[in-house]
């Protein structure tokens, strides 16, 4: 029986992806915030809100809970935070 040789580097071809469109300003948008539910999420997000308020003129914080960090965002928060919001920041926390 022979030596059987593997070569372990990747040839998997990769599409690249396309970022989200970027606001040209933040000024009177509405920004969604969804917490993930991950401990002391809140705390930085509430840091999040301010600055966004004070320092980019944002207009509305729309903030939205998963109910746990172990599953995606029920579709009801999802369409809402779609609909609603111009952004959305996703953010965890421990």
């Amino acid at each position: 029986m022979g030596e059987m040789l593997l070569d372990p580097t990747d040839t998997v071809e990769r599409s690249q992806k396309d970022f989200a469109p970027r606001l040209d300003s933040l000024s009177g948008t509405t920004i969604g915030l969804l917490d993930i539910s991950k401990a002391k999420g809140s705390f930085f997000l509430d840091r999040v809100e301010e600055v966004l308020r004070e320092q980019y003129g944002v207009k509305e914080v729309l903030r939205r809970m998963k109910p746990t960090v172990t599953r995606p965002a029920p579709e009801p928060i999802r369409v809402e935070l779609r609909e609603k919001c111009d952004a959305v920041i996703e953010a965890l926390s421990d």
